[in-house]
């Protein structure tokens, strides 16, 4: 049974960096794209940043283009994202995804049958 698993959260001074890390554990997900999400205290989830299979291609929400960076290693089954000068209103749930996407990089969470249980980051002011 594949699963994804989070690790790289915790509490973050404002304008500090965290490194999310998602691993695929339990079997391989090849040509899946691989998504972040984050879900704040009484909100929706919401789209992060998505990467191809290769990782040659990516998306970002606009909020957070040029201060976050998603990539992917496959010989490790790993996704990260780079998060810097983090803010207090990205204080969130952070969650990883995997979906098969057929030449597009979906913002949508709908689209992504594999979840991971997501790691806490907490920025503070």
């Amino acid at each position: 049974q594949v699963q994804l698993i989070e690790s790289g959260g915790g509490l973050v001074q404002a304008g500090g960096s965290l490194r999310l890390s998602c691993a695929v554990s339990g079997g391989t997900l090849d040509y899946h794209v691989m998504g972040w999400f984050r879900q704040a205290l009484g909100e929706e989830c919401k789209f992060v940043a998505v990467v191809n299979w290769i990782g040659d291609r990516t998306d970002y929400v606009d909020s957070v283009k040029g201060q976050f960076t998603i990539s992917r290693d496959n010989a490790t089954n790993t996704a990260y994202l780079q998060m810097n000068n983090l803010k207090p209103e990205e204080t969130a749930a952070y969650y990883c995804a995997a979906g098969m996407a057929y030449g597009t990089l979906p913002q949508t969470p709908g689209v992504y049958p594999y979840w991971g249980q997501g790691t806490q980051v907490t920025v503070s002011s």
